[in-house]
């Protein structure tokens, strides 16, 4: 079975519709305003984290969720020790940037490791996974990129080809990030 077509996911991001672009209905000056008003700062440690038992996401800023910006996206992911992320692909590039960790990326079947402090690249058009390659330690990274751009424009390509393991790694069953 095709990973796209699973239905028994945890994430359900995944699995249900979600707001890539939102309308921009109104007078000129009145949609100015409202932008002008909306909050700058965003306390993820408020935020609840999704996914589990071996990669954990918080989905930042995204037009979904505020209203200050469509064009780009922030979320933060944590791996559990040992574990890694599905392996995926997506038209747009993506910035990472490694808050806490190490690990490596595999993108297109090339390897390149990171650590704490590091910037990832991953190019348009590859696919990739993340890896923790610490086996008592999380691996935790925020990641900007313009997906709702690229998605505005039908450039909508993007395909989970394996999905974070079910399971978590023996001794990490209650493995959940700190807030």
């Amino acid at each position: 079975m095709k990973p796209e077509e699973e239905t028994d996911q945890k994430w359900d991001r995944w699995q249900k519709d979600r707001t890539f672009v939102r309308a921009v209905i109104g007078k000129y000056g009145e949609v100015y305003q409202n932008l002008l008003k909306q909050p700058r700062v965003y306390k993820s440690k408020e935020m609840n984290w999704k996914g589990g038992p071996t990669k954990f996401g918080k989905n930042v800023v995204n037009p979904q969720r505020t209203m200050v910006t469509q064009a780009v996206e922030a979320h933060i992911d944590v791996l559990a020790p040992g574990s890694f992320g599905q392996r995926h692909g997506h038209m747009n590039s993506a910035v990472f940037y490694i808050l806490e960790g190490e690990g490596y990326d595999v993108h297109d079947g090339v390897k390149y490791p990171w650590k704490s402090g590091d910037v990832c690249i991953v190019e348009n058009m590859c696919v990739h996974q993340h890896f923790n390659d610490k086996p008592d330690k999380p691996a935790r990274y925020v990641i900007f990129k313009a997906k709702p751009t690229f998605l505005f424009f039908h450039l909508v390509f993007q395909r989970t080809v394996e999905y974070p393991p079910k399971e978590a790694k023996p001794g990490f069953e209650h493995f959940h990030p700190e807030p």
